[in-house]
């Protein structure tokens, strides 16, 4: 037995069902809270029952007195007082309104009867002269007079209120119940205006005012329900509201009222301490949508008043955060029967910038005293709430905000796309050249940017003076809105208005470079555009870490670098540009790195927000303006900079990318981030069609950060859907900016995309043992293309496996031989050769010295000829898989289009140099081009018939004039450059897709892609070719023959040593990496010809020519003994055309 065991003791004696201590006082404290339930219940059932009497007796002696209340002013005989009105009318009409209509929410035909009965008389009262019967007498009377009229006052406006509320067009007898509102309302009106009663003397006057205004702030105040109810009203109205003028007129005239009460103490431009009517003014009546609209004309006046809007101005610069909330909850509370997307502050944005600019002329009474004030309070409001309604919509996601620009309106114009049509109707003013003078008008002369991250800016916001950075800062928020909130056009129509400001751009600039380049500042020829003040911080409290970072990261990828590939990249070779205009010298090569702004490499989180706003705007308008700059006014006319500040912008935005890709950004730079990157492409591609930047600028911000090529590209494959807003990517930096790798390191990635590729095929089982899954095709020396296309043309991707050719000759006879790969590199050749000829009608030339291919516009009037272009675009993938060159060159122009860019007007001079010469005629011609006859209309010839193709809608019927000449020259660009490319280009485009992918394509350039295609520069290295030969037949290295033939390569003149090359291995460019490259590896095949003793005594030598076989690429070389011989016959042999057939 356990003695230490506790016995069981019972507290009821002895029974069967002994229950142990714990479970005793369980169930004791569960019978406990069962009877205090008990009584919180029977508690609960008294006080329903109370209030249910409660109720039910104060509805039935509502009824009673609405009775007795009705008779006893049917049949009164005494002479009316303003104790009868008071005591016998108002008091019980208030009373059994309130317990009958307003806190049921329903209004009875009886009630609105009562209502005109007592509003009228009460109206009587006041407008009667008579002191013992005006209702007003009571204000100014005894204490207990003048409490009882406050209380009987405010009851009325709470009335007014739900009567407000109740306004809708559904109700029954809706002319009556407008007429009970317009009679509360003129009653309301009269009361607040002390001045107008009539029984109003010296001595009363002031006690007179006093009551007034009581009425006034507790109509401004939350308790009165008015401004809530005001703003149910006005979102009830529609255009048809005459009916309803004199009410709408009457409840915004009272909702303002409390705004005219502190006109006195504004009056010295020193506003007071914001009261509640501001608040609920801008929370409650500015964020009503359309709110303009909605009223007439000459309440929009009253609402534009400086009275007005400077106290809600005021009212929202301080109490930011409690407006915000108060809008919030707003929002949360409607949310219910609100469909809009667009929020609550928005519309607050949209109202204020409607009603404080109307049009150039009524931005801002002039002749107010000191406007500037006004400028400064407006410029700060919008960007406070642009804050705001950005951190809402941007955080939501571009995908749910902005919608189809063709979306179809519902019959009612209220659907979402309607919704935020008029939202951007409302922010017109912002995109008028006047909207944006006026603002620089009215700001100081210099910029104060505070270049540190981590700066305060409390010292600005409440800053007297509008400066040039707040205009900024505000035009930065509406490209933002725009943005997100434009459903058609986005920013355009403020970047059109920024980007043709004159200065503007260059202002702004000014102050970003003496920010992010000190060393540098502004040249004397800048200084017309105004000085510019910088508080700069040298060094960023983030550049420790951000130099710590790289550092540590450098050293490891380049230790990857040099496992991966077995060497380090080696130093860029300086490619010299120079500068159309003339006197400019050659760009040189800096001694150090000029072109790595160290101000930007922690990327946009290192920089301040200052820097920031002035960043995004400037990328904005300057991306918006290249696209419109022509090539004259850029390099020649140098407008709107210089060509030296030029490469300053672009080293700019090359390292802030390239650093916001390496580090990561914020989603709250992505606004910066995404027109950066467009502006630095745009420039990119500019510099790539006529240089204008040394090739360091590009290569520099990855000078020492540069991740390795090889870890790049598996980074890349790995995710290539990473965001770069959220975290740093290896793979954004090579998708993004892949212009600050060497053009020979993207090379390297390529071939590693296309390794990876056919390892991956390989383990997915579509590569398992050479020749197993290879196409066999059968194809005729004649019709190779016809062939090939009828064989491959449906396969697709499956092109990536190995094809085995076998060829009939002319006279149908198979030829002999098999295909070790020599063969389909043949066939690629051939049918290259035969299908980008002219004469096929599939390809045509530019008129251009080089000679560049180009889809022709008659093949779409051939049998298949979309699809057998889509067909040479798998050929064209087929030889970049597979690492073979093609000697032919594309147009910049339908690169572009594979590379999904879109082509501008000064390209067209590569493609038509004529046309473009004359639309620029066009451009600059002087006189009345009504006398050049020309219309919207473009000219075809095919096989002698002519067809006109209209460039816009009607266009046979629209003449050009000297106003429209700039449509007609972008039209006829758009239409060269992009319309009439676009089904080429497309099927293009989808065949080489099917073995290429896009994102490799995107590594390169136009130019970059014709060297992937066609090989290297118009010269070989001989060198690296005898490294890289190999030698069959009884040929070595050291042979005699071998070594006359390397002498002769390298006494050839380059266009010779092209012409060899070509004559071996069909292509004139060398492989991009070298001849280590090449497919098949080069070879010299000895060819014995003995010559007899008599002939080698009489100096003569081998007679036989050198042949070749370029299917393996092979060259044939007798056994020359002279090397006067040997280049001879070389030289006949390269010249004729010719390969097998000279042997």
């Amino acid at each position: 037995m356990d003695l230490n065991r506790k016995h069981k003791v019972s507290l009821r004696g002895a029974s069967n069902g002994e229950i142990s201590r714990d479970a005793f006082l369980a169930k004791v404290l569960q019978e406990r809270e069962l009877r205090s339930y008990a009584r919180r219940a029977n508690a609960a059932a008294l006080y329903i029952q109370r209030v249910w009497r409660s109720y039910i007796v104060r509805k039935k002696a509502a009824i009673e007195i609405q009775e007795k209340w009705g008779n006893s002013l049917s049949y009164r005989s005494d002479t009316p007082t303003k104790s009868w009105v008071s005591s016998r009318v108002l008091r019980p009409f208030l009373f059994f309104i309130r317990s009958l209509s307003v806190q049921h929410q329903k209004i009875q035909a009886r009630d609105i009867h009562c209502m005109q009965t007592c509003f009228k008389i009460l109206l009587e009262s006041i407008n009667s002269s008579d002191q013992g019967y005006n209702f007003c007498s009571l204000a100014v009377g005894t204490f207990e007079e003048s409490k009882t009229w406050a209380f009987q006052t405010r009851r009325l406006v709470s009335l007014c209120s739900f009567l407000l509320m109740e306004c809708n067009y559904s109700r029954e007898r809706i002319k009556d119940f407008l007429g009970v509102c317009a009679l509360v309302l003129r009653i309301l009106i009269v009361l607040t205006d002390p001045k107008s009663w009539k029984i109003i003397t010296k001595e009363n006057l002031e006690d007179a005012e006093t009551a007034g205004k009581m009425i006034i702030q507790f109509i401004g105040s939350f308790k009165s329900g008015y401004y809530i109810a005001v703003r149910k009203y006005i979102k009830t109205l529609t255009k048809h509201t005459d009916e309803r003028l004199l009410i709408t007129t009457s409840a915004v005239t009272l909702a303002l009222r409390p705004f005219h009460t502190r006109q006195p103490a504004f009056a010295d431009d020193n506003p007071p301490v914001t009261n509640l009517a501001a608040e609920e003014y801008v929370s409650l009546i500015l964020t009503i949508p359309r709110l303009v609209s909605c009223l007439p004309s000459a309440l929009v006046h009253a609402l534009k008043h400086k009275s007005i809007l400077m106290p809600s101005f005021h009212t929202i610069l301080i109490l930011r955060d409690k407006i915000s909330t108060r809008i919030s909850e707003l929002e949360h509370s409607e949310k219910q029967s609100c469909t809009m997307k667009i929020p609550s502050v928005g519309w607050a944005i949209g109202n204020i910038i409607s009603l404080a600019t109307v049009s150039e002329t009524d931005f801002m009474d002039t002749q107010e005293s000191n406007p500037e004030k006004f400028y400064v309070s407006y410029v700060h409001v919008i960007v406070t709430l642009a804050e705001n309604l950005l951190s809402q919509v941007e955080n939501v996601g571009i995908q749910n905000i902005n919608l189809d620009s063709e979306a179809i309106l519902d019959e009612t114009g209220k659907g979402e796309n309607s919704m935020k049509i008029s939202f951007v109707e409302l922010l017109k003013p912002v995109c008028q050249q006047w909207h944006l003078a006026k603002l620089l008008a009215a700001s100081g002369k210099e910029i104060c940017v505070i270049a540190d991250k981590d700066a305060s800016m409390s010292s600005k916001k409440g800053s007297e003076i509008l400066g040039l950075l707040d205009i900024a800062r505000f035009y930065s928020c509406m490209l933002r809105i725009f943005c997100v909130l434009n459903p058609v056009v986005g920013p355009l129509p403020v970047l059109n208005m920024l980007s043709f400001c004159p200065g503007y751009i260059v202002t702004l600039w000014n102050s970003l470079e003496n920010v992010l380049l000190p060393e540098n500042g502004c040249n004397a020829d800048d200084s017309s555009h105004g000085s510019v003040k910088t508080s700069w911080n040298t060094r960023s409290p983030s550049e420790k870490k951000l130099k710590h970072l790289k550092n540590d990261g450098v050293n490891k990828w380049v230790n990857v670098l040099n496992k991966f590939s077995g060497k380090s990249p080696g130093p860029r070779e300086l490619v010299e540009c120079t500068s159309d205009q003339p006197g400019s010298s050659q760009v040189n090569e800096p001694i150090n790195d000029v072109w790595d702004v160290e101000t930007l490499r922690g990327g946009p989180v290192g920089i301040s927000k200052d820097v920031s706003c002035l960043l995004h705007l400037f990328c904005a308008i300057y991306a918006h303006l290249l696209v419109v700059l022509d090539d004259i006014q850029f390099y020649e006319k140098q407008v709107p900079f210089m060509l030296e500040k030029q490469r300053r912008i672009a080293s700019v935005l090359n390292t802030l990318v390239y650093n916001g890709l390496l580090r990561g950004t914020g989603p709250e730079n992505r606004q910066l981030m995404d027109s950066a990157i467009r502006c630095l492409h745009l420039l990119y591609e500019r510099d790539c069609r006529h240089p204008f930047c040394p090739s360091t600028l590009w290569l520099s911000p990855g000078r020492n950060s540069r991740p390795p090529i090889a870890v790049a590209a598996r980074t890349h494959e790995v995710s290539p859907a990473s965001d770069f807003c959220t975290s740093p990517s290896m793979g954004s930096v090579i998708t993004i900016t892949p212009h600050v790798f060497p053009f020979e390191e993207r090379v390297h990635v390529f071939r590693e995309f296309i390794s990876m590729d056919k390892a991956s095929r390989k383990m997915a089982g579509e590569v398992d043992v050479p020749g197993a899954r290879s196409i066999e095709i059968v194809v005729r020396r004649g019709h190779v293309v016809e062939d090939g296309f009828q064989q491959l043309n449906s396969i697709g991707s499956r092109l990536k496996s190995s094809i085995h050719v076998s060829f009939v000759n002319e006279s149908g006879l198979p030829e002999a031989g098999l295909d070790y790969g020599g063969l389909s590199k043949e066939f690629l050749t051939d049918i290259t050769k035969a299908a980008f000829a002219t004469e096929y009608g599939l390809f045509a030339q530019t008129t251009t010295s080089d000679r560049l291919l180009v889809p022709s516009p008659s093949a779409r009037h051939l049998e298949n000829g979309i699809q057998m272009i889509e067909f040479l675009g798998r050929i064209v993938g087929k030889a970049l898989y597979e690492g073979i060159l093609l000697d032919y060159s594309f147009s910049h122009v339908f690169i572009r289009k594979l590379l999904g860019r879109y082509s501008f007007i000064d390209e067209l001079s590569g493609l038509d140099p004529e046309l473009y010469r004359n639309l620029m005629y066009i451009k600059h011609y002087d006189g009345d081009l009504k006398e050049l006859c020309l219309d919207f209309t473009v000219t075809e010839e095919f096989c002698g018939k002519m067809s006109i193709i209209e460039l816009k809608p009607g266009g046979k019927d629209i003449s050009v004039t000297n106003e429209n000449k700039m449509q007609y020259i972008h039209a006829m660009a758009d239409y060269k450059l992009n319309r009439q490319i676009v089904p080429f280009s497309n099927a293009f485009y989808r065949g080489l897709t099917d073995l290429i992918s896009p994102a490799w394509l995107k590594l390169f350039n136009a130019h970059e892609f014709n060297q992937l295609l066609s090989g290297g520069n118009h010269d070989i290295d001989v060198d690296d070719l005898r490294r890289n030969t190999k030698y069959t037949g009884g040929y070595t290295d050291s042979s005699r023959t071998i070594k006359i033939f390397w002498e002769v390569m390298k006494g050839f003149e380059p266009s010779e040593r092209c012409m060899l090359l070509k004559f071996v291995t069909s292509c004139s460019r060398a492989p991009l990496l070298g001849f280590k490259y090449l497919q098949p590896t080069f070879i010299i095949h000895k060819v014995s010809c003995d010559t007899s003793l008599w002939a080698a005594i009489g100096g003569q030598d081998v007679e036989r020519l050198p042949s070749a076989s370029t299917c393996y690429n092979t060259l044939k070389l007798p056994t020359y003994k002279r090397a006067s011989t040997m280049r001879e016959k070389l030289l006949y042999a390269i010249t004729s055309n010719a390969g097998f057939e000279l042997s």
